[in-house]
């Protein structure tokens, strides 16, 4: 006989999810940790879903299928009712299209129950991009180690884990602070976890992952998540909203002086998560955001620009300053080691960012670029922004690039510059070279044309994007950066026959769409190659002997 009360409850909150939900459910019941209660939070969804809930609870006993009377438009309801008939003592949320690693529920449980002091465990998260398949580990500085924290004043730095789903909480914690996911508002998780943090007596911290957290940048509008509707001012403000309702919780609970950091979290990856994306909003959309920012970002703790690198404190200033376009230039270089198109050197020898030295204080402060050594750095370090200006297609497989490459620092001679693009699919590369001139100090401008057939690719082909890259030699020492590419280009598509005909190919140079914008070559196998694409593992064993067998086996495959 199953025991009357279950070890963990687990609430999977679903809305409209009817394709992905058995995926979510399917991964509670495989836990190792076989004692659990798993309740599906329906927050009144109007497709399949309450008949595919039904389904799941009818084959697993441990399932409860809770839909709530009507639809409240957020994650917080949802939770909170569950909350309320849930029967065991340790509590975990799981969205809908999200999943558990096998051992999540036993490795958090274990830490819970060997100290009686903490009241929530922590594990890593797995991102999972849907559109490659690449994974990655969100904050992984916070996870390399099994630790104990007894008072977020220890380790502030956790509130970059803003999560609630990766967290195992005891039902008593939960209670006692009458603790709930806040109603009516977005990013309820960021208030609900500042809450749990600052609340508790001590929460520990596994580096295993126990959240597998699927992310798909590019749904369809109408489909997006909040955290990925940043082109909306209004979720600006609701950020904003929240971290103002964090604000007002630290001073009520006496947490005052970890405010910096909570101050410097919201600089560094709430306000970043905006700035990035700032080469593709209109400059009516930047003054907005600006209106929107500016009240808030003159409560933040002076602390917490300081800490900020560089590059992000020159977007923000730009942006405060009313210089959008500027801005938008300054954020494609964010992280990446992109040069400025100009800097100014007043009178005592201090550089800025820009074309003028600034009047104001606080911007000329903000916008000092001295530390950066322009002038002076190694040439295989000197910061160098290779720009796009024209993208042409020619004949056949061929294009056409203009590349105008800006020198702030002048560490490039007067004279033409040989310059050399590489493009590398596999393990061999493209590289063509060819001459930059000098317009005048600082800027050198050249053509190039590709041929994309050209391009080195394995016998059993590629499917995959790749980012061409511009490299210089000076001194003995390559300088290698990134390409930014016109933003406002069409995508080119070219069929191309690799390997006389036996690999075709789709390949399509398009701007990269987000972060930066580089420029980016996309693969797609096509023809008798994308027939053959199941059985490609067996293609690229058999590659070595010679391109006649693989040409052979592709044919073979693709009857």
């Amino acid at each position: 006989m199953a025991p009357t009360a279950p070890d963990v409850t687990v609430t999977v909150i679903v809305y409209n999810d009817a394709e992905r939900l058995p995926r979510a459910v399917e991964s509670l019941r495989r836990q190792t940790l076989r004692n659990i209660e798993i309740i599906i939070s329906d927050d009144h969804s109007t497709d399949d879903t309450p008949e595919v809930a039904r389904a799941l609870a009818a084959r697993d006993e441990r399932i409860v299928y809770n839909r709530l009377p009507q639809n409240s438009g957020g994650c917080s309801r949802p939770r909170n009712s569950a909350i309320e008939i849930a029967k065991a003592p340790y509590l975990m949320f799981l969205d809908s299209d999200d999943e558990l690693p096998e051992r999540a529920l036993e490795l958090l449980l274990d830490e819970l129950r060997s100290d009686d002091t903490v009241d929530f465990a922590m594990g890593g998260v797995e991102r999972v991009r849907t559109d490659t398949g690449s994974v990655s580990a969100w904050h992984p500085h916070l996870f390399t180690k099994k630790q104990t924290v007894r008072g977020i004043e220890y380790h502030p730095g956790v509130l970059f884990e803003h999560l609630s789903t990766n967290k195992m909480y005891r039902r008593e914690f939960i209670d006692r602070h009458a603790l709930r996911f806040p109603e009516g508002i977005h990013y309820e998780d960021q208030l609900f976890s500042a809450q749990a943090y600052c609340l508790a007596r001590a929460f520990t911290i596994v580096p295993d992952p126990v959240y597998r957290w699927y992310i798909s940048p590019y749904e369809a509008v109408g489909a997006l998540s909040i955290s990925n509707q940043r082109h909306r001012i209004e979720n600006v403000r609701d950020r904003i909203n929240v971290a103002r309702l964090i604000d007002d919780f630290l001073v009520e609970s006496g947490h005052q002086a970890i405010k910096a950091d909570k101050d410097f979290k919201f600089l560094k990856h709430d306000l970043r998560m905006y700035t990035g994306d700032l080469p593709y909003r209109s400059h009516d959309w930047i003054k907005q955001f600006a209106d929107e920012i500016g009240p808030y970002l003159e409560t933040l703790a002076p602390e917490a620009f300081r800490r900020l690198p560089r590059d992000q404190r020159v977007v923000i200033q730009l942006v405060r300053d009313g210089r959008y376009e500027e801005a938008q230039s300054a954020s494609r270089g964010m992280s990446r080691e992109v040069a400025p198109r100009e800097v100014t050197e007043d009178g005592t020898g201090r550089v800025y960012w820009g074309s003028v030295v600034p009047a104001d204080p606080e911007s000329a402060r903000e916008l000092e670029v001295s530390d950066l050594d322009l002038r002076t750095r190694p040439f295989k370090n000197a910061l160098l922004r290779h720009e796009i200006t024209r993208i042409e297609p020619e004949s056949g497989s061929r294009i056409t690039l203009d590349v105008r490459t800006y020198d702030p620092g002048n560490q490039l001679p007067m004279a033409p510059v040989v310059a050399t693009i590489h493009l590398a699919p596999a393990t061999k590369r493209l590289s063509v070279s060819f001459r930059l001139d000098p317009v005048r100090p600082g800027l050198f401008e050249g053509t190039v044309t590709l041929d994309l057939s050209s391009v080195p690719l394995p016998p059993h082909g590629f499917a995959g994007v790749r980012h061409p890259v511009l490299a210089i030699t000076q001194h003995r020492q390559h300088n290698t950066g990134l390409l930014l590419a016109p933003l406002d280009f069409p995508a080119l598509s070219k069929r191309i026959a690799y390997h006389r005909g036996v690999a075709e190919h789709t390949v399509t140079v398009e701007p990269e769409g987000h972060g930066a914008g580089r420029i980016q070559v996309r693969w797609e196998r096509a023809g008798l190659l994308a027939k053959a694409e199941p059985h490609l593992p067996t293609l690229a064993r058999v590659a070595g002997p010679g391109l006649r067998k693989v040409s052979g086996l592709v044919r073979g495959l693709a009857k």
